[in-house]
């Protein structure tokens, strides 16, 4: 008979091993449970996952469930460190490894891409590494200026460097021409309002253009997703061939910092504070507003450099100066001007002083030097 107390000693002490303290799939520290047909240890939400296809995977709690000794016996000789081995052995460069904050969708193909595809197992090169950077195909698209999702054929181009889409008009030619030079993707499930929901940004002209997209299939917009991030590097690579693949890597898509709600005002800071939507980016130390989360180009745009170059950010507003609704203020102090906002109640307030402080902290580069030139030029 199974020794019910010794055997979840056993398991505490394996996952207690290197490799096995954190999820196998997202890299969530104290995974509570594991797959005991593949032998690794994963978080509750990947192992929700997991129990979506039982012929690859069978999920247990490791501490309340039972668990025979031939069990514990298989994950002793199994592991994180093995099945990485085995099942992430040839992951292309530019297929991005989900974690644990990311979407469902991410971690879901990443998971099935791993164990039920065996996409990355030795005698295999990858999801499409023959053509890995081009690909075309059919997106539901939000139309610019109206709320309805549109069906547009997509088609990307490593070798011409751009991601196009048509209308149902193709003679005309594309709609519009992405370039890869500043093309970016993330996934917005929640601001799109589908669990496949992908936002595609790049600049038009001195503005950012965004371009909301999704796809039935999560296995597809995930392969769109890993596509454009295929050319991506490639793009990378030729501009900067001297930078290492390490240092290329973050740089090929990323995600905003932080996004939500703030007023503000004017730049003679007598103006009625205005609600608006703004988005911080940490790679091009921007932050842009909006009307709406989903509007096509931003309303304005608040270059944030370092604090050696005499950017900071202030906790409140100055004297006399009162937010419309919300009382919770944060300054923005730049060697041009000051900018004001307010936030809803002081919890948010803690949270984007701490984001924008994060970005003031970090030195900027020579390129930085040449974006906060042009900035101040185009504005």
């Amino acid at each position: 008979m199974a020794d019910r107390d010794g055997n979840r000693r056993a398991l505490l002490q394996l996952l207690a091993l290197p490799g096995n303290a954190r999820c196998a799939d997202c890299g969530a520290p104290d995974p509570d449970w594991a797959s005991y047909k593949l032998g690794i240890f994963v978080c509750l939400n990947c192992s929700g996952i997991h129990r979506n296809f039982p012929e690859i995977s069978k999920i247990k709690s490791t501490r309340l469930d039972f668990w025979d000794d031939d069990l514990v016996q298989h994950m002793r000789a199994h592991g994180n460190l093995r099945a990485k081995a085995k099942y992430e052995a040839a992951v292309p460069p530019h297929y991005y490894r989900p974690q644990p904050t990311d979407c469902l969708v991410l971690k879901e193909q990443w998971i099935r891409a791993k164990y039920e595809r065996e996409e990355f197992t030795t005698d295999r090169t990858g999801p499409g590494t023959v053509s890995a950077g081009s690909k075309e195909g059919f997106l539901w698209k939000r139309g610019k200026d109206k709320a309805q999702f549109l069906l547009r054929r997509f088609v990307l181009s490593e070798k011409e460097g751009v991601l196009r889409y048509y209308t149902k008009d193709e003679i005309k030619g594309p709609k519009a021409i992405m370039p890869l030079k500043d093309l970016n993707a993330m996934f917005q499930a929640e601001k799109i309002g589908n669990p496949n929901g992908l936002q595609l940004t790049y600049v038009k002209g001195i503005q950012t253009r965004n371009v909301f997209v999704y796809h039935e299939s999560g296995k597809e917009i995930v392969d769109w997703f890993t596509a454009i991030r295929a050319a991506r590097l490639h793009y990378l690579k030729t501009e900067f061939p001297t930078t290492t693949e390490s240092e290329l890597i973050p740089r090929i898509t990323r995600k905003y910092l932080k996004e939500g709600y703030m007023e503000k005002t004017g730049p003679t800071q007598r103006e009625t504070f205005k609600k608006r939507w703004f988005t911080l980016d940490l790679l091009e130390r921007k932050l842009l507003y909006y009307k709406d989360p989903m509007d096509a180009y931003e309303q304005g745009a608040v270059f944030i450099g370092s604090r050696d170059h005499r950017y900071q950010v202030k906790e409140g507003l100055p004297r006399g100066i009162r937010g419309k609704k919300w009382k919770d203020g944060i300054t923005i102090a730049t060697p041009g001007r000051q900018f004001l906002f307010t936030c809803e109640n002081e919890k948010d307030q803690k949270a984007w002083m701490e984001a924008l402080n994060e970005v003031i902290s970090r030195p900027m580069t020579s390129q930085d030097y040449t974006a906060e030139a042009n900035f101040r030029r185009q504005r």
